[in-house]
């Protein structure tokens, strides 16, 4: 066994740095193995058809039985959405607050049960043996109710992880950050410091949670409609804030949306969510029985995604909740980048119905649960690490911590960028990278998890660029080889048909040609002629078009 002098501990990202979302952080030493948060990460628009993406854990896998635990930060999808297709295949136990771990617990009920044995409650301040680790969560503010960072004492020194934050001083729970166990822990020196780095890039300090509550009540009491406020289902402090103005100003609330329905159900029945009384929840199937003016619907849809509540509203297909004209929508969240497009859709429409929208260009009806960067120094200063290692952000987001940190008097040989796979070693007097580790991203399309890969979805960006052609043509089992139908061509997303007559024409004379000089031939191979059919159609497809559509040869032998 290796002595601590000699022996590293291995800091690997596999999931979380450079991008935003699927976080996944692993700490290793010798034989024991530490994971903290297992998420998400939305699709962009090159993703066609993909619904999730999560972290590649075949390293994971690949050493399961040194797993010791997966620790848990907080309750947002972007950490711990992931958890229910990949603790199954880990089958480790779990840590987390109350909170977090309802939430984790509920997303289990559509899927087989985690075995209650593996799910461990936590409370900050809490220290858990987790093989060479000794693992203590301290409690952080962020825009969802127990969140917590993690200190891990390790053999070669104290690593310490914020998981996403912001130095908020009136939080709404008035549950304060534990900065004085962070300063603590720096005064008996921090090997490494992992830091949130989203807001980087951003100067001053990230404003309380409670300016958007004031602002979110003015909204209120102008508002002569009803009211539809869209933010992040997990924002419980908002919807705290929400419900507790509606029943001031004599609004019933409904929540629809299957997400924030789940998030609202568990925050409730766990008291991290307070009504003013139980009767100010109404059945979106009875908010006909309410008048517009006495209603506030509590909705997903703020990142406009075509599926959501808000959207469907939006755009008339929703069952129950209809937009009318002189409703307000507050869209109470910031978009995910990449997700621009879809909310100044949704946005167009609803001011095409004639309802009042609301976004947090005209008021604090949003606030970033992240830090700023009079909070990053704050923290960094508190903590006072030997090395520096930005997470939780995009490479620019990265880039930023790390000038951050040359700000305070950190070279850049102690300061750790990381991407994806990436093994960073610690000892005590060295930080260097390692070899790295498979990693990467799984896609989760339905019911497939990891079965659309690049090949998959280079084709789907083919068909929705080209489209489709099918060649179909039977032919003689024995020779003489002869045509006895066909080709026929058939065409879905290339061009419309009934009125490309003599384009048809032609790409039936290319295939008629390509099959008779073939069977003319002694032998002639199968795979071969499908083949010499492709080239030859998407030959003459592209010069008569300049399209290169995904061709299909059907050939049957009678």
């Amino acid at each position: 066994m290796l002595s601590p002098k000699t022996a590293k501990l291995s800091v690997i990202p596999l999931g979380g740095t450079g991008e935003i979302g699927k976080n996944l952080l692993v700490f290793e030493y010798e034989d024991s193995i530490v994971v903290i948060d297992g998420g998400v990460k939305f699709p962009g628009e090159e993703l066609l058809g993909i619904d999730l993406v999560i972290p590649d854990i075949s390293y994971l896998e690949k050493n399961r039985d040194r797993i010791r635990g997966l620790f848990i930060t907080h309750g947002h999808e972007d950490h711990i959405g992931g958890l229910p297709f990949i603790l199954p295949k880990l089958n480790i136990p779990i840590y987390g607050t109350k909170l977090t771990l309802g939430l984790v617990m509920a997303k289990f009920q559509e899927r087989a049960p985690y075995p209650e044995s593996l799910v461990h409650p936590i409370e900050p301040g809490e220290v858990i043996q987790a093989g060479a680790f000794q693992v203590e969560a301290f409690r952080v503010t962020h825009s969802i109710p127990d969140a917590v960072g993690y200190s891990l004492l390790t053999p070669v020194g104290r690593v310490v992880y914020t998981g996403d934050f912001k130095v908020d001083y009136t939080p709404i729970d008035g549950q304060n950050m534990d900065l004085g166990k962070l300063a603590a822990w720096g005064e008996e020196g921090i090997l490494a410091l992992l830091c949130d780095s989203t807001n980087a890039e951003r100067p001053g300090v990230t404003m309380s949670e409670m300016v958007v509550g004031k602002t979110l009540r003015e909204w209120f009491e102008r508002a002569e409609g009803k009211i539809i406020l869209a933010s992040f289902a997990s924002n419980v402090h908002r919807i705290q804030q929400a419900v507790d103005a509606a029943a001031d100003i004599g609004r019933k609330v409904c929540v629809v949306g299957r997400s924030m329905e789940s998030v609202v159900k568990t925050a409730t029945e766990m008291g991290y969510l307070k009504l003013p009384y139980e009767e100010i929840l109404v059945d979106s199937s009875e908010v006909d029985n309410v008048p517009a003016a006495k209603l506030l619907v509590l909705t997903t849809g703020s990142q406009g995604e075509p599926l959501a509540a808000l959207t469907r509203m939006a755009t008339g297909s929703h069952r129950q909740i209809k937009v009318e004209v002189g409703d307000m929508v507050i869209i109470a969240a910031t978009p995910i980048p990449g997700n621009e497009k879809l909310v100044g859709k949704t946005i167009n429409h609803l001011y095409q119905i004639g309802a009042e929208v609301v976004t947090k260009e005209m008021g604090q009806v949003h606030v970033s649960g992240h830090a700023n960067q009079e909070e990053l120094k704050l923290i960094i200063r508190l903590a006072r690490p030997r090395y520096l290692i930005p997470h939780h952000g995009e490479i620019r987001h990265q880039v930023a911590l790390r000038r951050i940190g040359q700000t305070l008097g950190y070279a850049d040989k102690d300061i750790a960028l990381t991407q994806l796979g990436s093994r960073v070693e610690l000892s005590p007097g060295r930080m260097e990278f390692g070899e790295n580790v498979e990693a990467g991203s799984v896609n989760i399309d339905g019911l497939g998890i990891g079965d659309v890969g690049q090949i998959v979805l280079r084709d789907r960006q083919q068909l929705a660029q080209d489209g489709v052609v099918i060649v179909v043509a039977a032919f003689a089992k024995e020779k003489p080889y002869h045509l006895l139908s066909g080709p026929d061509i058939i065409s879905r997303g290339f061009t419309f048909m009934k009125e490309a007559g003599e384009l048809v024409d032609g790409a039936k004379k290319v295939a008629n040609n390509t099959l008779t000089v073939q069977f003319q031939k002694e032998q002639f191979e199968w795979g071969l002629l499908k083949t010499l059919l492709r080239d030859s159609l998407g030959n003459y497809f592209w010069e008569k078009t300049h399209r290169r559509p995904i061709i299909l040869p059907v050939l049957l032998s009678i």
